[in-house]
This record gives C-alpha cells, structure tokens and sequence, in this order.
C-alpha cells in the first residue's frame, strides 16, 4: 500500500468529496493563494476557483458565521482555523449556532458543516497557541469531535465528517502534517464514534487518541520490554466517544490509563475514567490513571514543554503503578 503525509490524506479526502458534491466548499486564512498555512490545501484553489476555495480576512468569527448560514442553506462548508486556539475568537458561532440550531429550529434547520485545524503543542509557540479544546467542545450538546492519529485515520474520518450533516470539529496536529502512513487509493470511509484496539494485549489497556498516540505506542513498546501487555485503543472521536470498546478492553486487562494531552480538570481522560469506573468497576484490579499535561499554561523553553507534556515516562509509570499497588 502507498504512504503519504497526513496533510496529503487530508487534501485527498476534501478533494474527493469536492469532486463528489458541488455543495462542500472550502474557506479559511490562506487556504487558496498561498495553498495552506500547513499546505494542507495545496493546489485546490487551481482545480475549484475562488468560489470554493475561499480566503478570508483575519476574522474567525465572521467567517466562522457564513459558513453556518450557508451550512442551513444547504452548502456543506469546511471551515479552516489556521489553529483551535483561534476558534476561541469564533466560539459563539460553533457553540451558539452550529451546534444549537437543529434543537432550536424544531429539526427544521440542519448544519452540515465541519470545523477543521490543528490543536495542542506545536512546539515553541507558547501559552496562546499550544492548547487543547478537544474537551471544552466536546462537552457540547449538538457537536461530534474527531480527532485523527495518522493519514489513515485522517483520510477516511474526515471524509465522514463532510458527509455528515451536523457540526463535526475536526482535530489534527501541526506536528502531525509531515507524518508518513500507509492510505488506500480506493475510497474509504471510517465511522465516527468507533474506537479502534490498534493492538492486542492482556495486563492493561493503554487509551488515547490524536498525537498522544506515539506516546502510548511507544510506551506499550517499552513496558513489552518489562513483559507487561498492553492493549492499545486508538479513540478516533472524543465525542461521540466508545465507551464500550474501552470496558470490553478492562474486562480482560483489568487496568487502565489514558493518556491525553490535555489539561486534567473536566478532561476526556476524567469522563472516561469516571465511566469506567461506573461500568466496569468490578473488572478493575486497580484505579484508572491519568497521565495528562500539567495544569500550567504551556510555556515557550523547549526543557519546560517537554516536563509539562505527557510522555513515554509518565506512561510507563502510571502503568507500573496499577501494575504494582
């Protein structure tokens, strides 16, 4: 099978849906002439004119609000955030409309559009561009929330996300645009809110999703070293989230740990934990841990991005913590 970067899977997938439907459109800071912040739109502009690739003005909010008008009237937009941190300048229009409309308007408006950038730690960038709002959204009635870990992922979900017709929040990773992996040439599609065991094991199950990835992949190859299994589980949307692949995992490893970058207050890893715990209580042979960011703004030195972030240590230790009580 072929390999390409995460930002071509991407283009691929808005692509083949542009081709597929006249409706979808996409608009955003630099998507058309300069093809893309991250170049993630490369050559689109030269295929679908300026009509559908769409650059904007510095204004998230304003055009954050035209694509939901045009999402209710029928068109199925894909809106660029050069980063989530600046969808905070937009919030109202995807919490206060996109995802409230179809309960307001009595089922009579939907909004099939789809919010899309990267989030989290992109290294140097400091406390205003390295958060994560996986969890602020997806505490919101109204919105699914993806998150992608490789091209595979990125292709095939995001291609279900242009289809689908409410507000998808589209989650990918600066540091992941360069990233190689293994995509079929033939259309797939991949469903969201199904989690995906990336790899069988038998003494914990190992949760996270997006970027954190590595890290649990990594850290499941170290703690194998320790002749410690760990099942991996790959959660591919946060909102609708698979709860219950996570208890059929901890029915056989009877431990978790979810590893999300993320601050720890109200965050994925705290609903999950708490669903478990609800669900699965009699299974687990020790309490769920979490190895999330710290709860500091991340800063600019790279020595101090790398303490804060969660990371192949940590992993390995909350492991060996339920492992060991």
């Amino acid at each position: 099978m072929r390999e390409i970067q995460f930002r071509e899977a991407l283009r691929e997938a808005m692509n083949e849906e542009m081709r597929r439907d006249e409706k979808v459109f996409l608009m955003g800071e630099e998507v058309a002439d300069y093809n893309g912040a991250y170049k993630v739109s490369q050559g689109m502009l030269d295929e679908f004119g300026p009509e559908r690739i769409v650059d904007t003005p510095i204004a998230e909010l304003g055009f954050a609000g035209i694509g939901v008008g045009a999402a209710m009237n029928g068109l199925r937009p894909i809106i660029e955030f050069m980063t989530f941190n600046f969808s905070l300048v937009a919030i109202d229009q995807v919490i206060n409309s996109a995802a409230k409309m179809m309960s307001m308007s009595g089922g009579q408006f939907s909004v099939p559009i789809v919010f899309r950038g990267p989030t989290g730690n992109a290294g140097m960038l400091s406390s205003q561009h390295s958060q994560n709002f996986e969890n602020w959204y997806a505490n919101t009635p109204g919105l699914k929330v993806v998150v992608p870990c490789d091209p595979y992922d990125a292709k095939g979900l995001l291609k279900t996300a242009i289809r689908d017709n409410d507000p998808v929040i589209f989650m990918e990773s600066e540091l992941m645009y360069g990233d190689k992996g293994e995509v079929p040439e033939e259309e797939y599609l991949l469903p969201i809110g199904k989690a995906h065991v990336v790899r069988e094991g038998s003494d914990v199950t190992l949760v996270s999703f997006g970027k954190m990835m590595k890290v649990a992949h990594e850290a499941a190859d170290e703690l194998q070293k320790k002749d410690i299994s760990a099942e991996v589980i790959n959660l591919r949307s946060v909102r609708p989230l698979d709860y219950a692949t996570i208890v059929e995992s901890v029915k056989k490893t009877n431990r978790l740990v979810v590893v999300e970058e993320a601050w720890p207050l109200a965050s994925i890893a705290t609903d999950i934990s708490y669903n478990i715990q609800k669900d699965a209580f009699d299974y687990l042979d020790a309490p769920v841990k979490r190895v999330n960011s710290m709860d500091l703004p991340l800063p600019y030195a790279p020595t101090l991005i790398e303490a804060i972030l969660p990371n192949v240590k940590r992993t390995i230790e909350a492991v060996e913590a339920t492992m060991y009580i």
